[in-house]
């Protein structure tokens, strides 16, 4: 793949108000990703950029003036990263994430961070002085290849070994099962190989809409048509029977290791010293209803 188009650009401010279920604010360094996800919900952004590019093969790097006071900011829930991977390869060079976590030591802000790298090793150091800090890592198969196909951050088991070297840290970790594609995400698998080295275990459905819609529809017609007719049923049809079985599925799992099973997604800044790992199971639509009470929706 071809060099992706890198600029600078300086923006107000690298805070932004957030209505999501999961934090006050929004906080990302980068406008683009070049981890080219082809589900990539965020790929909406693109038409606000400016960018005529596909999505994943431009990055815009933010620089921002230094954060004032950011002790007002002291118990709020900030989420890094919503629409980007704070920890995209051109962190390395740029660290404009390391900044914004240099900028914000101390301040006391509930600090969420979401990425595919285990570049966030880098950063444990100050992640650490942040309390009751947590760090997420999207993992939605264990088969490197299907994974190869769909994006181009580091490999599953990169990303599993950072979680663990967190988690034994003391720094909370979480898996985000996302999306779970129908047939292919082996949910039960992927619990049995992080359920002990982390605090919550995330699940949400694929959701197809927008342009890669027919992109990931395409993919399953030609890499996987024995699964088509189920994925016509799920995103043509509108049927559900799917992952009401799913959740049904991850219930008795939960039952039978030990683990809670919640729909609450207030859950996850409270500490847990132990187990059980909080797994957490929901539906776009449910994200959308109750987001929209807010005006938005990560979804």
């Amino acid at each position: 793949m071809a060099s992706p188009i890198i600029q600078e650009i300086e923006v107000k401010s690298v805070l932004t108000k957030s209505n999501l279920p999961v934090s006050d604010y929004s906080v990302n360094p980068y406008v683009g990703c070049t981890h080219a996800c082809r589900y990539c919900y965020a790929s909406f952004m693109k038409r606000f950029t400016g960018h005529p590019e596909p999505w994943g093969t431009f990055l815009d790097v933010k620089h921002w003036p230094e954060i004032k006071n950011p002790e007002k900011y002291a118990g709020k829930e900030l989420f890094i990263s919503s629409v980007t991977d704070p920890y995209n390869p051109q962190e390395e060079k740029f660290q404009r994430t390391r900044t914004l976590l240099e900028q914000l030591e101390g301040s006391g802000v509930k600090l969420s961070i979401q990425t595919k790298s285990d570049l966030v090793l880098r950063d444990m150091d100050l992640i650490k002085k942040f309390p009751d800090a947590r760090v997420g890592f999207s993992i939605n198969t264990l088969d490197e290849d299907f994974r190869a196909d769909m994006d181009q951050a580091v490999s599953i088991e990169r990303r599993l070994a950072a979680m663990k070297k967190l988690h034994d840290a003391g720094i909370r970790t979480s898996c985000f099962m996302s999306p779970i594609f129908p047939g292919i995400t082996d949910v039960e698998a992927i619990m049995d190989r992080v359920k002990n080295q982390c605090n919550f275990i995330w699940l949400e459905n694929l959701n197809l809409r927008g342009s890669y819609k027919s992109v990931i529809l395409q993919y399953i017609r030609e890499k996987h048509p024995e699964l088509y007719p189920l994925y016509e049923k799920i995103y043509i049809q509108g049927s559900r029977t799917y992952w009401e079985a799913l959740d049904e599925q991850v219930r008795v799992y939960t039952m039978q290791n030990g683990l809670a099973y919640v729909r609450d997604d207030n859950t996850i800044h409270k500490p847990f010293d132990e187990p059980p790992v909080i797994v957490n199971f929901f539906y776009h639509e449910e994200i959308k209803k109750s987001a929209k009470k807010g005006g938005d929706s990560r979804a």
